[in-house]
C-alpha cells in the first residue's frame, strides 16, 4: 500500500526530474571546464570546439526531455487521482438510488400498505430512476466529448425563455424546491439559432449545480440579453457557497471537484461543467465562471454567437 502511494505521489517524478537536470548541468559545466583547459594547452582547437558544441546541444536536448517527462508524469498522476475520485463518486451515485429503489420495492409488496403510501413510493422510485438516467447521460456525454472532441449539431430557432422555463421546472422538482425559487429574466421574443438538445443539457447542468450548491431557501436567477454584437449572453446566478478564484477555470476540467467538505457532502462526479464547457464550445460559444469567493455565490455566463453569424457558418458548411 505504501509503495502504491509513493508511485502516485506527484512529488516523486518532479524530484527525480530535478535531480536529473542538476546532474546533467553539473556534467555540462565540468565538461566545459575540461575542454576550456584543453583549448588553452592545445594549438589545434578545432576538435575540442566541435566536441563542446555537440556536447552542449546534446545536454540541452537531454534536459528538455527530462523536463517534459517530469511534467507528463505529474499530469498523468493528477489524472489518475481525478479518476479515482470519479470512481468513488460513481459508486456513491449508483448505490444510493439503487438502495432506495430496493427499499421501495420491498415495501410496496406489503399487502397492508395504504394506497397513498404506495403512490408516494412510486413517485420516489420515479425520481430515483430519473436521477440514474441523468447521471448515465452525463457519463456517456462526457465520454463521447472527451474522445471525439465535438459532436454534430442540429441548428434550429429556439425560443430561449420557453426552454429555460422547462429546464427550471424540471430541476426545481428534482431538487424538491418550491415554485418561485428560480427567477427568469428573459424576453419572451428572444430566439437563438442553436442546437436545442445541446443547449438544454447545458442549462440543465448549470441550473442543477446552482440549486445543488445553494441553501434550500436561496433562489437563483436566470437572465439573458444580447450584446452590441448581437450575441446572446445567458447567465445563471446563485447565492450559494461560491468558488475560490484559483478554481474558477479548473471547475470546467473533467473529473475536477473542489476538495472541500461542503462540496463532498453533495453528490457529484466532476463531469457536469466539463460537459457544459465542451458543448458550449461545440456551439461556437464560450462559458466562464465568476465568483467573489467562498460564500459569495457564483455566476455562470454563456456567450453564444449571433444568429446571423451562425446562419452564415451553416451556409458555408453546406
Amino acid at each position: 500500500m505504501a509503495r502504491r502511494r509513493n508511485l502516485r505521489s506527484i512529488s516523486t517524478p518532479i524530484i527525480l526530474g530535478a535531480v536529473s537536470i542538476v546532474l546533467s548541468l553539473a556534467l555540462l559545466v565540468g565538461w566545459t571546464i575540461l575542454l576550456a583547459n584543453n583549448l588553452a594547452e592545445n594549438d589545434d582547437a578545432t576538435l575540442d570546439v566541435w566536441l563542446l558544441v555537440v556536447g552542449t546541444v546534446s545536454f540541452i536536448v537531454v534536459v528538455t526531455i527530462l523536463l517534459l517527462m517530469s511534467l507528463y508524469l505529474a499530469r498523468e498522476i493528477l489524472e489518475v487521482r481525478r479518476q479515482d475520485t470519479f470512481i468513488d463518486s460513481v459508486t456513491h451515485e449508483l448505490k444510493s438510488p439503487l438502495a432506495s429503489l430496493k427499499l421501495c420495492l420491498e415495501t410496496m409488496v406489503r399487502p397492508d400498505l395504504p394506497e397513498e403510501k404506495r403512490e408516494q413510493l412510486h413517485g420516489m422510485m420515479l425520481g430515483d430512476v430519473e436521477r440514474l438516467t441523468s447521471f448515465i447521460d452525463d457519463v456517456l456525454q462526457s465520454t463521447r466529448l472527451a474522445s471525439a472532441g465535438s459532436v454534430g449539431i442540429n441548428l434550429s430557432d429556439v425560443e430561449l425563455r420557453a426552454l429555460v422555463e422547462r429546464v427550471a421546472i424540471s430541476s426545481a422538482m428534482r431538487h424538491a424546491r418550491p415554485e418561485g425559487m428560480v427567477t427568469i429574466e428573459i424576453p419572451e421574443s428572444m430566439v437563438v439559432v442553436t442546437d436545442e438538445a445541446a443547449l438544454e443539457i447545458v442549462l440543465k447542468n448549470l441550473v442543477d449545480n446552482a440549486l445543488k450548491y445553494s441553501p434550500k431557501d436561496a433562489g437563483i436567477e436566470i437572465g439573458a440579453e444580447r450584446d452590441e454584437r448581437g450575441r446572446a449572453i445567458l447567465e445563471v446566478r446563485d447565492h450559494g457557497m461560491g468558488i475560490e478564484r484559483r478554481h474558477l477555470k479548473r471547475v470546467f476540467n473533467r473529473f475536477f471537484r473542489v476538495q472541500k467538505p461542503e462540496v463532498r457532502q453533495r453528490r457529484g462526479t466532476g463531469l457536469g461543467l466539463f460537459v457544459v464547457s465542451a458543448l458550449v464550445r461545440n456551439l461556437g460559444g464560450k462559458v466562464e465562471a465568476e465568483s467573489e469567493g467562498e460564500g459569495q455565490g457564483t455566476t455562470m455566463r454563456i456567450t453564444l454567437p449571433a444568429n446571423d453569424e451562425i446562419s452564415a457558418k451553416a451556409g458555408d458548411r453546406q
